[in-house]
């Protein structure tokens, strides 16, 4: 925790010093950026993954957003995008927006509030017949459950009407996975070369080459962007990535992809790299298929639990970087998370690993497993380094409760469908966070309506308790009903956190106006502040 609260600490004053106006903005220039894998598509709203967001988010606006100039995300830096101004009605059950006039898709047709409507009616599942294709499929359906409808009352207002009052609801709007869709456009072309209202438009989507972007010049934010182009090339493996980076052949790696061990070698070639540690609010976590044998049985998925040593992950993966904690992110860096004094209470996480174990195994032994009897099972997980390594740690360590574990590499453009139709045993999943929010984690992971809920796990006494605390205004009994549910999960088995990942983002230092946000990779990749001063 110490050396976690360090790396925050210098991120920080990084960013101080990074906020100085030192230097004029320049226009023009090319950002080289290295991408890892193929994105399965490049609808934001259609997918999970960073690997689509990072490249895209530029492509589009939202109605609102969290401030790009601070380090972390909070309710209370959201500012306005699309959107001039919001308002609540008296009992916050009504969100009414006054939008910007003069707004143009990149096709030169005017955004309108209809837009607006026909996005959150398709990522509702209610689209307009016209609009069917728009959303082919949502992963986060549930953050909507609460909404009523969307009523238009002119070209320039919007209401989203809700069905209770619900806290988190505009920090939904904020995030990087919620851009307003084109009302007009197709589902095909939002997938492959989608238009929108943002400072870049898609010039190429090449699949296993590169997405390149070029400047917006009617962006409705005068002057923005500076750059002329981002250039993301996709290069699987991450040695090549690192030596491309360090060669100077790109001006940013991908978000994150710099680990620890990684990062000792990117300074010793590229000395005068700007690299920034930082959480990433993405937890390494269990996934098991709890439908199906043998993890449908709760004996084993306990013995699951109690076999996890978390500090072999995190030494090799993080050289000790990476922090425990639950389902959320926990402090300082995040706001909801339970502290670590609570933590060691939870089954799982007690200091005396060997303890723990010894319950696992007696546990597998009244099942009839043992070492000359091992359960052998199938460990799937994204055919990615940062899914690869920590999925061969946990493979060893299963070997500890008897179970013989044979890792199932899966490649990023059928991975999600794959899990999603539980078409696995057992996974190394790495699940992020959109917005650092119990709602986000809780219905988006837990609920039974989620098609992110892998494990297929349903508690109905957990779901009330996720929306007694959606609904509660009142941070400190809201904290409370968050604490009692991460005990539930634990207890559950429910998706067992392994850690919280702190990893470095490296670009080149004539790279200016980079702004990394710390409780979540998924936004801010705007990139319409960003410039090059060569």
């Amino acid at each position: 925790m110490r050396k976690h609260l360090a790396i925050l600490a210098g991120s920080l004053a990084a960013f101080v010093a990074a906020a100085s106006p030192a230097l004029a903005q320049k226009q023009g220039g090319t950002l080289r950026v290295s991408h890892r894998d193929n994105p399965p598509s490049a609808s934001i709203h259609e997918e999970a993954t960073i690997s689509t967001i990072m490249p895209f988010m530029s492509v589009f606006n939202n109605l609102v957003m969290f401030d790009p100039t601070e380090k972390l995300n909070s309710p209370d830096k959201i500012v306005p995008d699309l959107a001039e101004s919001w308002s609540w009605n008296p009992d916050n059950t009504k969100l009414t927006f006054k939008l910007r006039k003069g707004v143009k898709w990149h096709d030169g047709k005017p955004f309108t509030a209809k837009d607006v409507k026909c996005t959150w009616d398709a990522l509702s599942g209610h689209p307009a017949e016209a609009q069917k294709d728009l959303i082919r499929k949502n992963p986060r359906q549930v953050w909507y459950l609460n909404l009523k409808d969307i009523t238009v009352a002119n070209d320039n207002e919007v209401t989203f009407n809700l069905n209770r009052p619900q806290p988190s609801f505009l920090s939904f709007l904020a995030a990087g996975y919620s851009p307003v869709y084109a009302c007009h456009a197709n589902g095909r072309d939002l997938r492959s070369k989608p238009i929108g209202t943002g400072p870049f438009k898609v010039d190429s989507f090449k699949r296993n080459e590169s997405i390149k972007l070029v400047r917006n010049p009617d962006y409705w934010k005068k002057g923005r962007p500076y750059l002329d182009a981002i250039d993301f090339k996709i290069v699987p493996n991450r040695s090549t990535r690192v030596l491309g980076f360090v060669a100077g052949e790109y001006d940013l790696t991908f978000d994150s992809d710099i680990t620890f061990p990684l990062l000792k070698d990117v300074k010793g070639q590229a000395p005068n790299a700007v690299c920034e540690a930082r959480p990433t609010n993405v937890r390494s976590n269990i996934i098991v298929n709890r439908d199906s044998p043998p993890f449908d049985n709760p004996k084993i998925r306990k013995a699951l639990v109690l076999a996890l040593d978390r500090k072999p992950f995190s030494d090799i993966l993080s050289q000790g970087n990476d922090v425990a904690g639950a389902a959320l992110l926990p402090p300082p860096t995040g706001v909801w998370g339970i502290s670590s004094e609570e933590l060691v209470k939870l089954p799982g996480y007690d200091p005396d690993v060997a303890k723990s174990r010894a319950e696992a195994q007696e546990i597998m032994k009244s099942l009839g497993y043992g070492p000359d009897n091992m359960l052998k099972v199938k460990v799937a997980t994204r055919n990615i380094a940062i899914y690869r390594d920590p999925a061969v740690i946990l493979i060893d360590q299963l070997k500890q409760i008897y179970i013989d574990g044979e890792l199932e590499p899966i490649d990023t453009t059928v991975w999600f469908t794959k899990i999603q139709r539980k078409d696995y045993q057992i996974g190394l999943n790495l699940t992020g966070a959109g917005v650092d929010d119990p709602d986000v984690m809780f219905y988006e992971n837990f609920h039974h309506k989620s098609s992110r809920n892998y494990t297929g796990y349903h508690n109905a006494e957990v779901e009330k308790l996720i929306d007694q605390q959606s609904a509660e205004t009142d941070v400190v009994k809201r904290k409370k009903i968050v604490a009692e549910i991460e005990k539930q999960l634990t207890e559950d088995a429910a998706r067992p956190t392994i850690l919280h990942g702190v990893s470095n983002t490296c670009w080149q230092p004539a790279v200016k106006g980079l702004v990394l946000q710390g409780n979540s990779i998924y936004n801010n990749w705007r990139f319409e502040d960003v410039w090059l001063d060569k």
